[in-house]
């Protein structure tokens, strides 16, 4: 069968070839009381598994991600960084300190460290993060809230050094640099014959550096700059219902709106998953970051579009897009559904006691279901990655269905957050 189809695929599969095998009306009644009974067995295997309390779910699951990361430090090359690994090929990529994804192993070393104090994993953390130190003057490209913040932010919130405040603020400066007034954002890729200044939904997640630095230096103007990119996104990314386009392109001397694009979803109408996730996490940090009422109700307006999504699957581990028209029988995102979960978690400190129940059920849901055999891969395989079934850019024919490095940092920092609001450290 397809890989697209997950695991669990075959008991849907049953019900439909017995359902249309027992139609003869001899054998309706025969039909009814094994479907019931079939539903009851399957209904009764999920109750047995939900009675394991989700804190004990996800202890285990981050000791697992600790031995699992601890496997790929062993295995990884000393002068490059995990990207991917295809269970086809069975092969993994790396890459060098310059690709976007390149703060995410450092990054989820920080969060297992901080959870297990094993001193192995922040050792691993702070050799790679020697490969990144020269990102932090990288004037290219848009991503260094990802490759810098995601790393030494971690690295320096648990053991502060005036070392890497240097470098966070030397890569917000460079960030910075990307911010056009006349558009009102941060190009994120380099002008094409296709467009002359894009700017991708995914620079959302960005802005998180570039308000560190304002706190920080006490300097104001990063600050002016993530929210006039908010601002204009807001008003340009987002769709009457809340979806977002992944590409919107400026003309970078007026500001005017040349053209909306889906790049790395479906089409351009539709509504691929990780930018609609992206979008969530990057409003309720700006909610954080500013308490503008105007970012909750934004982060909670996307929130309320994903969580009610007529093609959400009941496990809530996202379509690689929402409107693909092969689902049910297409790729999920488990990178999606990590950010997702991740954002969630912090959205509900801040919204009414309705939706921050309605936010942490549906994070917990997406928890423990990457928690399970079905997405979690066992120790010494998957590359060392801890997450299966992630979907990078489907209509480029790359990365899908793999491992990828991103899914496992978000999943990590959603149980890491969990814990926290529990009121459990490691």
């Amino acid at each position: 069968m397809p890989s697209r189809l997950r695991p669990g695929w075959h008991s849907s599969l049953f019900l439909m070839i017995f359902m249309k095998q027992t139609n003869h009306p001899m054998h309706r009644n025969k039909k009814i009381i094994v479907v019931v009974a079939f539903l009851f067995a399957a209904g009764s295997s999920f109750a047995q598994k939900a009675q394991t309390p989700l804190l004990k779910v996800i202890d285990t699951a981050l000791q697992k991600a600790a031995d699992q990361y601890k496997y790929m430090a062993a295995n990884i090359a000393p002068a490059v960084l995990p990207r991917n690994y295809n269970p086809l090929t069975k092969k993994s990529e790396t890459s060098n300190s310059g690709w976007w994804c390149s703060g995410f192993y450092p990054g989820t070393l920080n969060y297992l460290y901080e959870n297990s104090h094993d001193n192995a994993l922040w050792t691993e953390a702070t050799r790679t993060e020697k490969l990144l130190e020269k990102e932090q003057f990288n004037k290219g490209t848009h991503d260094l809230g990802f490759m810098m913040f995601c790393s030494f932010g971690n690295a320096n919130r648990l053991m502060p050094t005036a070392a890497y405040e240097e470098i966070l603020m030397n890569s917000a400066k460079s960030l910075s640099t990307r911010f056009n007034p006349t558009v009102g954002c941060i190009q994120s890729w380099g002008a094409t014959a296709k467009w002359k200044f894009p700017v991708i939904i995914d620079n959302m997640m960005n802005l998180e550096l570039l308000f560190w630095a304002t706190k920080h230096s006490g300097d104001s103007s990063f600050y002016k700059i993530a929210v006039t990119h908010a601002n204009t996104t807001m008003k340009n990314h987002y769709r009457p219902d809340y979806s977002s386009w992944h590409v919107v392109d400026y003309d970078p001397a007026t500001g005017n709106v040349n053209v909306k694009q889906t790049a790395q979803g479906y089409a351009d109408y539709s509504a691929w998953a990780r930018g609609q996730s992206w979008g969530l996490y990057g409003y309720t940090v700006m909610y954080r970051s500013t308490k503008d009422v105007k970012y909750l109700q934004h982060a909670n307006r996307i929130a309320n579009y994903l969580m009610t999504h007529p093609n959400m699957p009941a496990d809530k581990i996202p379509f690689w897009d929402y409107n693909s028209p092969e689902i049910p029988a297409t790729y999920r995102d488990a990178s999606a559904a990590s950010i997702m979960a991740s954002a969630l978690l912090e959205l509900s400190k801040y919204a009414d006691a309705k939706k921050s129940q309605s936010y942490i059920a549906f994070a917990e849901k997406v928890i423990r279901e990457l928690a399970t055999r079905a997405y979690t891969a066992p120790i010494g395989e998957n590359g060392g990655f801890i997450l299966k079934h992630s979907t990078g850019h489907l209509p480029g024919n790359s990365e899908v269905d793999v491992a990828l490095t991103y899914a496992d940092y978000y999943y990590v920092e959603a149980m890491m957050r969990y814990k926290a609001m529990k009121g459990k450290k490691g």
